[in-house]
Parts: structure tokens; sequence; C-alpha cells
């Protein structure tokens, strides 16, 4: 099996989270804003998830090459999947951030070239082409 190369998509690449917090921990963030520490709640738990990521960095490098994940984003387009196809190919897709298959993909493409689907980060892909895959994705 050959290894094809996709170009990442530019764009926005965050994602939205929620998350619930203590009254007293809400409080103690609020009063690190309020002293300058922080310019608002976001930065302060944006700064605390990076260090928490720097602090696990090396975990995380040795599991990605261990894994053999596509780290960072992975963008899969129509042609993309064709030549796969062409090429009487499956894929493996395991990416740790973003992985996002094209909107002109069709279910019965993404079918026919995806064999599995392993994202720690998030997935874009149209509602049909997730449907299709839904057994595939871990």
């Amino acid at each position: 099996m050959s290894v094809h190369q996709f170009k990442p998509k530019t764009g926005d690449t965050s994602e939205k989270i929620t998350i619930n917090l203590g009254v007293i921990d809400l409080g103690q963030i609020d009063l690190l804003v309020q002293e300058g520490f922080y310019s608002n709640r976001t930065d302060l738990i944006r700064t605390a998830i990076r260090n928490q990521l720097s602090t696990h960095a090396e975990v995380v490098r040795e599991t990605v090459a261990r894994k053999t994940f596509v780290l960072g984003l992975q963008h899969y387009s129509r042609g993309d999947l064709e030549a796969v196809q062409a090429a009487g190919e499956m894929l493996q897709i395991q990416v740790l951030g973003l992985a996002s298959i094209a909107d002109d993909v069709s279910p019965e493409l993404a079918r026919a070239t995806i064999d599995s689907v392993v994202v720690l980060g998030a997935l874009h892909a149209s509602a049909a082409v997730k449907a299709a895959l839904a057994d595939r994705i871990q």
C-alpha cells in the first residue's frame, strides 16, 4: 500500500467546548482575571490546558509515533479519495487534531475508500458521510 500525502485545510481550527466548574474555582479564576494575571477566563483556561499538554508532551509524541497518528490537520478531498479508489486501496484515517472530508465527497465514495476513522480531536464531514461511516468511526 502506498502512502498518500494530503494538503491540510486552512482556516478556523478551533472547537468550542463547555466545562462545568465549581463556584469556588470560578471565583478564583475571576480573582486572577481581576488582578490582571489573565485578560479573561478563557485566557486562563487556555493557558492551564497548554501547560498540562506541555507537561505531557513526551507521552503525546510517543503515542502519536506508536499509533501512527497524523498530528495536526488532515484534509481529504474528493480527488484524494478518488485516487485511493483508483489504486484499489482503503484508508485507515488516524488523526490527532482535525480530520476533514470535503463536502463534495459522497457517502458512497467515503465507504468505498475509508476503512476506519480514529480522530482524537475533531472530524469535519457532512452528516451523510458521517452516517455512512458510522460503523467505521471509533
